[in-house]
């Protein structure tokens, strides 16, 4: 972690400045990210958690077993490809080396089919909430267990992944938010020297909150589970939160200049919605 005060910017004296390395260190000359260690660490500690749930209610551990890769494989698909079509669809849907950018982690040199390896730059949460809906529907027909117990059960782990992901934003100094006077505001050497708000604290703080709610209701009605209630709350908290955070950020591509809402705003609106319903059916649901 690297806050410090800027002392070049006496002006600012309540502003804090964030410049940390991209790598706190490497493997074998390969360098590990800090986005990368957040992601991971917040797939392990929903793995962990799930692990619990699944002994809590008695469920094999032949049947928990595959869940992972389900899931790790239909959030990195999904939030890849969301980030690709709903953000960037003139970049990577229309020509070959855009494709090929859009389906590995490299880039090519600019008039050349030289590459070098990037890792996926560009991941978006409404893309990886449809590709992890996808992966668990195919899960719940290989393992013959219902949809809608496996979604409900799933969605009291999701809020500490998202907080984790919305860390690594932040060590990543992208997602950034819009310029702001308040002392808590932050400069993003990586991106200009403006104070703004450190909108991915904001959303990670926001889900870790979200997380630890949601267990509680878990706690007190167990029962619940498989009603689609803990699936509407996770939907309804976390995207409308997300809905209202967006006035905080800074615009993240340009034809979003202009729109009265962002793509972000207008992808959330549904998932509010259908999160809203799946909780009252859940509530009435006996």
């Amino acid at each position: 972690m690297c806050n410090h005060i800027h002392n070049a910017m006496k002006t600012l004296p309540c502003s804090i400045v964030w410049d940390p390395s991209m790598s706190p260190f490497s493997i074998f000359g390969f360098e590990i990210r800090y986005y990368s260690l957040c992601w991971i660490i917040g797939l392990v500690a929903g793995y962990l958690i799930m692990q619990q749930l699944y002994k809590r209610q008695k469920v094999s551990e032949q049947l928990f077993e595959p869940l992972f890769l389900y899931c790790f494989a239909g959030i990195l698909i999904g939030a890849r490809l969301g980030h690709c079509i709903f953000y960037e669809p003139q970049q990577y849907l229309t020509s070959v080396k855009g494709f090929i950018e859009m389906l590995l982690p490299l880039q090519f040199a600019p008039g050349s089919w030289d590459w070098h390896f990037t890792g996926y730059q560009g991941l978006a949460s409404h893309g990886g909430t449809i590709g992890l809906f996808t992966a668990l529907w195919f899960y719940s027909r290989k393992s013959k267990l219902s949809f809608a117990w496996v979604l409900d059960n799933i969605a009291i782990t999701t809020p500490i992944v998202a907080g984790m992901i919305r860390l690594g934003n932040f060590m990543n100094s992208e997602i950034i938010g819009r310029a702001t006077d308040a002392p808590w505001g932050m400069i993003f050497v990586q991106v200009d020297n403006i104070p703004r708000h450190p909108a991915q604290l904001y959303e990670a703080i926001a889900y870790f909150v979200i997380f630890i709610c949601g267990l509680l209701l878990y706690k007190k009605m167990p029962q619940k589970v498989g009603s689609l209630f803990y699936f509407g709350y996770c939907l309804a908290t976390i995207f409308t939160f997300r809905f209202f955070v967006e006035f905080l950020k800074e615009v993240q591509v340009d034809f979003e200049r202009g729109m009265m809402l962002d793509m972000g705003q207008w992808l959330s609106i549904p998932f509010i919605i259908i999160g809203i319903t799946c909780m009252i059916k859940g509530i009435t649901k006996k």
